[in-house]
C-alpha cells in the first residue's frame, strides 16, 4: 500500500524575501540621508575626491613642486623648491608716455640724460641754498617737475592778509634770489593765486585784483636791481581758479593763498643737450674707444648755462 505524501507545513511567501531585501535598502537610504542632514564640508570634499578617483573623473592634478630636468646618469628628477611671488596679484597698467627701455638707450643717450640730471640738480642745490631759511620756516617750497623749477611763496611771512605789499625780510630773500636767478636761463612766470573767499576793497576789486598784484610786486622786487631781464617774466593772476587743496577749512584757504615763481628750463636745456651730442659725437668721431671714458668727463665740463 502506497504511503500518503506527508502533509506540506504552510510557509513565507516568496515574496516576502523581496520585500525584505527593499526594507533593507530604504533603510540605508534614510541613515544615509539623516547623515548628510550634518555636513562636515572637509569629510565631503574628501570622499566627493574618493568617488571621483574611483569613478575615473578626469580632473587637473596641481604640480607641487617643479623638477630641474632629468640627468643621463640616474633617471630620476631632482626637484627645486618653488618661489613664492612677491604680490599676490599682477594688474596691468597703461601710460600716456611713449615706451623706452634703459637697456636699449644708446651710450650717448645715458651720458646725456645723466649730464642734464647733473646739471639739474646744481641748479636746484644753487636755489636750495639760497632759500634755505625761509624753506625751513615753511614759507617757500622748491620742486621741480619736468624740466621746470616751481619755487612757491606762501602767504606766510611774504604778505599781511588782504595786502600786496610785501614785508621788509621777505622783499631782502627775494633780493638775493634775484642774484641766482641771473644766471638760470630759461622764462620766467610768476602766478597769483588766493583762496575763494571774496574781497572787496577800494585797493581791491576782487580776488583777481589781489592775486595779480602779488604777482606784480614780486616781479618789480627781481628786476629792481636790472638783475633779471624784464623781457623774461610774465605776470598772471588766476584768483581761486587753481587751488592746491580744496577751500574747505581755514588751513586749506591759506595753503592755496601763494605766489608761485616758475622757471621753465625746457628750453635751454634742449640747446644744451643737442651741442652735448654734437660733443660727444665728435669725440667719438676720433676715437671711438674713448667714448665711455672722455665723453663723461667731458660732460660735467662743457655743460654750464
Amino acid at each position: 500500500m502506497d504511503e500518503l505524501p506527508e502533509e506540506e507545513k504552510p510557509g513565507i511567501p516568496a515574496w516576502v524575501v523581496t520585500f525584505a531585501d527593499l526594507m533593507s535598502l530604504l533603510m540605508c537610504f534614510f541613515v544615509l540621508l539623516l547623515s548628510f542632514s550634518e555636513i562636515d564640508a572637509q569629510k565631503f570634499k574628501q570622499i566627493a575626491g574618493e568617488l571621483s578617483k574611483a569613478f575615473g573623473v578626469q580632473r587637473d592634478v596641481p604640480a607641487l613642486e617643479i623638477p630641474k630636468g632629468t640627468s643621463p646618469i640616474f633617471d630620476k628628477f631632482s626637484p627645486a623648491p618653488p618661489e613664492p611671488t612677491v604680490v599676490n596679484e599682477v594688474k596691468q597698467t597703461t601710460t600716456e608716455e611713449a615706451p623706452e627701455l634703459q637697456t636699449l638707450k644708446s651710450p650717448t643717450d645715458m651720458a646725456v640724460e645723466a649730464a642734464m640730471e647733473e646739471q639739474l640738480q646744481e641748479t636746484m642745490d644753487e636755489i636750495l641754498k639760497v632759500l634755505e631759511p625761509a624753506i625751513a620756516d615753511g614759507r617757500i617750497n622748491v620742486s621741480e617737475d619736468q624740466r621746470r623749477i616751481v619755487i612757491r611763496v606762501e602767504e606766510k611771512g611774504s604778505f599781511p592778509s588782504g595786502s600786496a605789499q610785501l614785508t621788509w625780510e621777505f622783499e631782502g630773500l627775494l633780493l638775493d634770489m634775484a642774484e641766482v636767478i641771473e644766471g638760470i636761463p630759461g622764462d620766467l612766470t610768476i602766478e597769483g593765486h588766493t583762496d575763494n573767499v571774496p574781497i572787496r576793497t577800494d585797493r581791491f576789486y576782487s580776488n583777481w585784483d589781489l592775486s595779480a598784484a602779488r604777482a606784480a610786486a614780486v616781479a618789480n622786487v627781481l628786476v629792481a636791481r636790472d638783475q633779471v631781464e624784464p623781457t623774461r617774466l610774465s605776470v598772471t593772476g588766476l584768483a581761486d581758479t587753481e587751488p592746491r587743496v580744496p577751500n574747505s577749512s581755514a588751513e586749506n584757504r591759506a595753503k592755496n593763498r601763494r605766489v608761485e615763481i616758475i622757471i621753465d628750463l625746457s628750453g635751454p636745456m634742449q640747446e644744451q643737450e643737442v651741442r652735448l651730442r654734437e660733443l660727444i659725437q665728435s669725440e667719438s668721431d676720433d676715437d671711438q674707444s674713448a667714448l665711455g671714458i672722455e665723453s663723461d668727463s667731458s660732460t660735467s665740463n662743457e655743460i654750464s648755462w
